[in-house]
Parts: structure tokens; sequence; C-alpha cells
């Protein structure tokens, strides 16, 4: 038996397999992008207008001050908006993973205050978040680019 014979040959059906997987990280990849910017835009909208008396936590959570929150609202708006607008408009894509990335130290740093703040099962959401965007984050940056308009 000769190497060719003992060598299966693909056929384009198989060759339709091997993009599936591809297709279906890019498909997994957008919902994840558009419901973490839905998140973001929506809860940094909210620091942006509510009162800081709305923001302040529970009794007996961390104090932040009210400069930082809105800060930190700015950040999470365009954090969530950079999910979405370079990869949809093909313009500098290689932003989307940069403001995943953003958003991931945003949620390290909701997690701790969350713990910090005695509320160790509700540092849970912020992990998940976090742990979404990291995804996106590596997912867009290694498994499934996408490419800028020419």
């Amino acid at each position: 038996m000769t190497i060719a014979e003992s060598t299966p040959i693909r056929s384009s059906p198989a060759a339709n397999v091997e993009v599936r997987p591809k297709k279906a990280l890019h498909i997994t990849l957008w919902v994840v992008q558009v419901l973490l910017a839905l998140l973001f835009i929506w809860a940094g909208g909210f620091k942006l207008v509510a009162s800081l008396e709305q923001l302040a936590g529970p009794p007996g959570s961390v104090v932040l001050p009210g400069a930082f929150i809105r800060f930190i609202g700015v950040a999470e708006l365009l954090g969530g908006l950079g999910l979405i607008l370079p990869s949809l408009l093909r313009i500098k894509p290689g932003l989307t993973p940069l403001a995943a990335a953003g958003l991931v130290i945003i949620m390290i740093g909701a997690v701790g205050i969350t713990l910090a703040g005695g509320m160790g099962l509700g540092a849970l959401v912020p992990a998940v978040t976090g742990l979404l965007a990291a995804f996106v984050a590596y997912g867009r940056w290694r498994l499934a680019p996408i490419r800028p308009k020419n």
C-alpha cells in the first residue's frame, strides 16, 4: 500500500465541515458582543444620567466618589460602543478586542468592590460579565478577527 492509497481524500463536503465551526464561533461572538454592548451602554448611560443618591449602593457597601462613578459610566458607555461599532463598520476593527479588554478591567474592579462590600454572591454577575468580555477580546483578537475595509 502506498502513501497515496492510505491517505483519505477530502471531498468538498468535508471542506465545508471545517468552515462551519469558524462560522459558528463568528456568530457566537457577535451575539455575545451585542448583548454585552447593550448591557454596558445601558449601565454606563444610567451612571451618567442618574443622581448620585440613586447610584449609592445598599447600606454597608463601599462608597465611591461621584466623579469616579461618572468616569466608570463614560468608560462603560464607550466600551459598549467599542464592542460593536468598529467591527460593524469594519473601520479599525482591532479596537473591538481592546474595548472588550478594557471592560474586563472594569469588571475586575467591580468584582473587587462587590466583594469588599460584603456581597459575595453578588460578585458572580460582574465575574461572568468579565469572562464574557474576555471571550470577546480573545475571540476577536485571535480566533475570529474581523478584517478592515479595504
